[in-house]
């Protein structure tokens, strides 16, 4: 039996939609160009929307400020992004916006630099006192990083002088000597560190607890799933092959050449050296979330005055799509055993 006869044997046995052009229904998938995009490129690529009837539109965006917004308003149902504060407070607000699923966490490769010519003087985390630090955004995850590092030794996340500036542009502001420190991630730390620009101070992993900790996620819009739940549920089986594809290609198994293939062909990330040289995001191959770090994230922002009260975590995340994926899909197997890395097993 052909390859894709199975699938669509296998699908309607399971009860879902099977392959037509009749049948097939549009989903708007929103996201950011990263290596966390690869696994929805996957699916589209490898026919795996397809096999279940659905037309997976995908839309850039710019940045992932972007993604609630055109979530929240259906423009998009599905939007890959990073948690805010902004998540928090739209959900506080009853817009209908959820997670879904995993996108990245734990081992994140986030690190904590230090300019180079200051790192005989800045030697720990409490010698960062009062010094110009960059994030990326006000309000964004890696705030929320860095507070809990800044707490390992009893300093606050006011006790730095933030810095906002996106991560393209933290090598210019070394190099010109603005900042002090930064707060960075793939690929954007190692290859500061490469350019001799930077060197690491901390690394979150060594400190942010509860552990592991989801930082992006797929949204989704509550007000369309529950007027299409096959259809969500089909489109989360179709996106979790994918996720799976890319967890065995992240720990070098046979299929990392067609992977690296895909992500260049569909401009995922054009640069072979950045997909060959550089660690790729790390995520949950059975797309959990660790709720108990999702509300510690969540006490941050509100802490902090960056979002407004603390919501109970069924009103953040949905175990529906998840829990229906890996039933049908069943345990994820790493074909590479032998891989060293942690995440994405």
């Amino acid at each position: 039996m052909k390859p894709r006869a199975f699938i669509f044997v296998l699908l309607t046995t399971l009860g879902l939609h099977g392959p037509t052009e009749a049948q097939d229904q549009l989903v708007r998938v929103g996201s950011v160009r990263s290596t966390a995009s690869i696994a929805t490129m996957i699916a589209v690529e490898k026919g795996y929307f397809r096999d279940v009837g659905i037309k997976a539109e995908v839309v850039d965006l710019d940045t992932s400020s972007d993604s609630l917004a055109v979530v929240a308003q259906s423009r998009l149902q599905v939007v890959g992004g990073g948690l805010s504060a902004a998540f928090f407070n739209a959900v506080e607000k009853n817009f209908p916006v959820i997670v879904a699923s995993d996108r990245v966490s734990s081992p994140l490769g986030h690190k904590l630099l230090v300019r180079t010519d200051l790192k005989d003087r800045i030697k720990t985390i409490a010698q960062l006192k009062g010094r110009p630090l960059a994030s990326n955004s006000r309000g964004s995850i890696t705030n929320y990083e860095i507070g809990k590092i800044l707490g390992t030794v009893g300093l606050s996340f006011r006790d730095v002088d933030l810095k906002f500036i996106p991560f393209q542009q933290v090598a210019i502001a070394f190099a010109n000597k603005a900042v002090d420190a930064a707060f960075l991630i793939p690929p954007f730390a190692a290859q500061i560190v490469d350019q001799g620009l930077g060197v690491i101070v901390s690394d979150p992993d060594d400190f942010v607890q509860p552990h592991p900790m989801t930082i992006a996620v797929e949204f989704i819009n509550t007000d369309w799933a529950a007027k299409n739940d096959a259809l969500v549920k089909n489109y989360f089986v179709a996106y979790m092959r994918g996720v799976r594809d890319y967890c065995q290609a992240y720990h070098g198994g046979r299929n990392r050449a067609e992977v690296i293939d895909i992500a260049q062909r569909t401009g995922v990330e054009r640069r072979s050296e950045i997909l060959n040289n550089y660690p790729w995001t790390a995520r949950n191959p059975d797309g959990r979330i660790n709720a108990a770090s999702m509300l510690d994230i969540q006490s941050f922002f509100v802490a902090e005055k960056l979002s407004i009260a603390n919501m109970p975590v069924e009103k953040l995340i949905t175990n529906v799509y998840m829990d229906h994926a890996n039933r049908v899909l069943g345990p994820f197997a790493l074909s590479n055993t032998s891989s060293p890395l942690a995440g994405c097993r």
